[in-house]
């Protein structure tokens, strides 16, 4: 390891192989995650997307291969050297009954402390801070279970930001919420990354989402990365059927130009059209 480099990107992979059970799902994997940016890994279920970002915040450990976080090897770090250098947003989040905001986000500042050193005016000010970037310090005082989906997300966010780590590894943040509750998540994440520089890497399921938000997008398959860019570079109907199986048009986004990706039709619209109904039904209305 003395002969690893001292500079380039802060968290990469190289030649990962991860298995669960002797079921190995990442073979072989090199990737590189591109500092200060919004990195979105795509692909079709059990494709390795969810595997990957748990290898590279060391929720497991590779069969072969290493992750190298600030050029060293992760698995080299303690534990809450790790966590103050990276921040981990899981799949699912579970927090106790009856705890608050505040005190849910305040859990973010345990890898500030020691033995030593208790709650102080940095954490107090860090957890405060939190809470403002996630629009959540009103909430402060409010029990976690009475929150609806997209607050809940919005304070485990704060937490994950009180923790104060320039990197950020979102798994799915969107799930089970709607469609309103997942611009206002990705909105703010864009917002990291765009007005205060954090490097962010998160796991997405909805397509256009990740090309209308993503600075660098990683496509996988099979345990394997397909492509990776900018997508507008790499996303096209090509790629998409490759990787989904989908026969698709990609069109530029009318509020973005960006890439959007629109499913073949299975059939005509006019071939849907429905005549008015001439029974007994059509006289309801009149």
């Amino acid at each position: 390891m003395d002969d690893e480099p001292t500079s380039g990107p802060r968290l990469r992979g190289e030649g990962l192989t991860l298995s669960y059970d002797q079921r190995t799902v990442v073979d072989g994997l090199d990737v590189t995650i591109p500092d200060a940016g919004f990195s979105v890994i795509v692909g079709p279920n059990a494709c390795g997307k969810s595997t990957l970002l748990k290898a590279l915040s060391r929720m497991i450990r590779p069969a072969a291969g290493a992750v190298y976080l600030d050029h060293a090897a992760i698995s080299s770090y303690p534990t809450k050297e790790v966590a103050r250098r990276l921040g981990l947003l899981p799949q699912t989040s579970l927090s106790p009954s009856g705890i608050t905001v505040s005190d849910l986000v305040a859990r973010g500042r345990y890898p500030h402390q020691t033995l030593l050193r208790q709650w102080s005016r940095e954490d107090e000010a860090a957890t405060v801070a939190a809470m403002e970037v996630t629009r959540t310090l009103d909430l402060a005082g409010r029990l976690v279970d009475e929150l609806s989906g997209g607050q809940r997300q919005r304070v485990w966010l704060a937490m994950v930001l009180a923790q104060e780590t320039p990197i950020l590894l979102l798994d799915e943040p969107t799930t089970f919420l709607d469609i309103a509750h997942q611009v206002e998540v990705l909105d703010l994440c864009a917002e990291l990354h765009e007005q205060r520089g954090y490097t962010l890497v998160a796991v997405l399921h909805d397509l256009n989402q990740a090309c209308r938000y993503a600075s660098h997008l990683i496509a996988m398959k099979e345990g394997r990365i397909v492509a990776q860019g900018r997508p507008a570079e790499i996303v096209t109907a090509g790629l998409v059927e490759e990787v989904f199986g989908l026969p698709c048009r990609v069109v530029p986004d009318p509020e973005t130009g960006l890439p959007m990706v629109v499913p073949r039709a299975r059939r005509t619209v006019a071939s849907r059209t429905v005549a008015p109904a001439a029974g007994p039904a059509a006289h309801l209305s009149a």
